[in-house]
């Protein structure tokens, strides 16, 4: 058709022209959708503004976003059909939506379902693309759009209703039809009783035997006693199920005829990574649900397996989330020179450079030696002191001079242990210029240390920092478990302390994992953090922010935005 059309003239082009166009749309050939809309607007067909929404449909398509919100932004002023407007609003959510940013992406869908309703559009797409973002949202993120028409509140609602009574039929089968007799004609009644059932057939994990592989024996013997002291905690407030333990340092074919044996409902372990490949190498867990203590190496293929690590990875891109809520443009970073450094910073330099053109300002130290000496390289107070002594001997008298730090540097994020912390900040705060904006720094929960703790904590003042509520003195949900914890264990480590929180959250976390799993949205407040589950079935934390005072520390809300990716931004924000 579209080679036919170019051959003739006048009518009969553009008749042709838009049969084709319509077949390439229904074809979902989208190079040829957006060649034959760029044919009809050189043709000057009258309709150009659905042209341009079709070519930046078909630009949507093929992944080239910028060039697809240059045209929708072009089209602002020229919407005067709702047809067009519709389009517009659906075409530019799903852009934002294709990038993870819901947040954005939420307001397009809201005013399209709405334009939809009031001039009865065929919005089925639309509607489940809009629910299937919504359950992407907290409770608390929902709340925040809990506002506005009445289309856009039956959706909250909705979402809210969900997210409170999912794994509850009953409660969520009345909360349904609350809802309905409230919003009798809004889009959702009709799209989605499926999704509805779904959620009502939504039963919960029931524990009466876990299994539970944990190393017994050997040098690791003692961090698997600490788990296992955090789920027999949990487990004796539920006081529900069997707890049968397992050593997971024994060989396969021991550990399988012991599963035989046991037949549990639900597996809890292996924590070691070695471990875990050794028994998924296996398959001998294929059948069983199960939440692994560590992270993945290998694809997750079952959708009743799950991934629960204290991954330092989380706390970067909160770290990340929240400098880019605060504007910061230049990170500086100073970690150990080791592969667990190497890793964390490749792993900040790779997720900041999805947002900013500015390159983070890296730093590596070798040993408590070195210390002093990279944050004066980094700092580039080295430099100044050596101008310092160029001056001066020009002088014969003596010469009043303070060292510069450089200015482009707007935040500072360590990477260390508590020792490493203690050392380095001090450092940092004598080698800033007096006569310069102070720096804001930042640390990792590793900087944080109870026991470290009990001594002097001004060399710390100013420092904020991420950690697990469970750490925290205002921080975590069980004062009680917590008091019984220290009367029992006064001289447990650190470690040991927060891998007996893992194991308590792992036993609580049973019941809601398909909960939260089928909304990525929903969460649960556990000793290690928010805790929510991706679409891999990995178990995701948000730790809570806390910052040292003079002798306390103190538990923060410190806002965090997920950041825009760099090639969506306008040109004039891009740094």
């Amino acid at each position: 058709m579209y080679k036919n059309a170019r051959a003739k003239r006048g009518a009969d082009k553009i008749q042709l022209l838009y049969l084709a166009r319509e077949k390439a749309l229904i074809e979902k050939n989208w190079p040829m959708l957006e060649s034959i809309c760029n044919t009809l607007i050189s043709s000057q067909s009258s309709d150009n503004v659905q042209n341009i929404l079709y070519i930046a449909l078909s630009q949507y398509h093929q992944n080239q976003y910028p060039h697809a919100l240059a045209l929708l932004s072009e089209l602002n002023d020229k919407l005067n059909s709702p047809v067009h407007y519709y389009w517009h609003q659906v075409i530019t959510g799903n852009i934002y939506a294709k990038q993870a940013l819901t947040f954005q992406a939420i307001p397009y869908y809201f005013r399209a379902s709405e334009i939809a309703q009031k001039h009865e559009i065929d919005a089925n797409e639309l509607n489940q693309k809009l629910w299937s973002e919504l359950t992407k949202l907290s409770s608390l993120t929902l709340e925040q759009f809990n506002t506005g028409s009445g289309i856009q509140q039956g959706w909250i609602n909705l979402a809210l209703y969900s997210q409170l009574y999912i794994g509850d039929p009953v409660s969520l089968h009345s909360a349904m039809n609350n809802w309905q007799k409230r919003y009798p004609r809004h889009p959702a009644s009709f799209a989605l009783p499926d999704k509805m059932k779904s959620l009502m057939a939504i039963e919960p994990y029931r524990l009466t035997k876990l299994a539970v592989l944990l190393p017994e024996t050997g040098k690791n013997a003692r961090i698997g006693e600490a788990v296992k002291n955090g789920i027999l905690a949990a487990s004796e407030i539920s006081n529900q199920a069997e707890i049968h333990y397992i050593n997971s340092i024994e060989s396969i074919d021991k550990i399988n005829e012991q599963i035989n044996i046991i037949q549990p409902d639900f597996i809890i372990g292996p924590l070691l990574k070695s471990n875990i490949d050794k028994v998924k190498q296996s398959e001998m867990l294929v059948n069983y649900p199960t939440i692994f203590l560590n992270s993945n190496s290998q694809k997750n293929n079952s959708l009743e397996h799950y991934y629960f690590a204290l991954s330092p990875e989380h706390e970067l891109t909160q770290a990340i989330n929240h400098f880019v809520a605060k504007d910061f443009k230049k990170p500086l970073l100073l970690v150990p020179k080791n592969k667990s450094g190497e890793r964390l910073v490749a792993s900040f330099t790779q997720q900041w450079q999805q947002y900013s053109k500015t390159q983070p300002e890296i730093g590596f130290y070798a040993d408590k030696k070195d210390m002093q000496k990279q944050v004066k390289k980094l700092l580039e107070v080295d430099e100044s002191q050596k101008r310092i002594n160029k001056v001066k001997l020009f002088f014969r008298e003596k010469v009043k001079s303070d060292t510069r730090s450089r200015r482009d540097i707007d935040v500072i994020y360590l990477i260390g242990d508590a020792v490493q912390t203690r050392l380095l900040k001090p450092y940092f705060d004598v080698n800033i210029s007096t006569f310069s904006a102070k720096i804001p720094m930042y640390a990792s929960s590793k900087s944080h240390s109870l026991q470290v703790d009990k001594t002097d904590k001004r060399d710390l003042a100013g420092l904020y920092f991420t950690e697990i509520p469970w750490m925290l003195p205002q921080g975590h949900t069980q004062p009680a478990l917590r008091a019984q914890f220290d009367k029992l264990w006064p001289q447990q480590g650190d470690l040991q302390q927060r891998l007996f929180a893992m194991g308590y959250d792992a036993v609580k976390l049973i019941p809601q994992l398909k909960q939260l799993s089928t909304l990525s949205g929903k969460s649960i407040q556990g000793l290690t953090g928010l805790l929510s589950i991706n679409e891999q079935r990995q178990i995701h934390r948000q730790l809570q922010w806390a910052r040292y005072y003079q002798k306390s520390i103190k538990v923060l809300s410190l806002k965090e935005v997920k950041p825009t990716p760099l090639f969506l931004q306008p040109p004039e924000t891009i740094d």
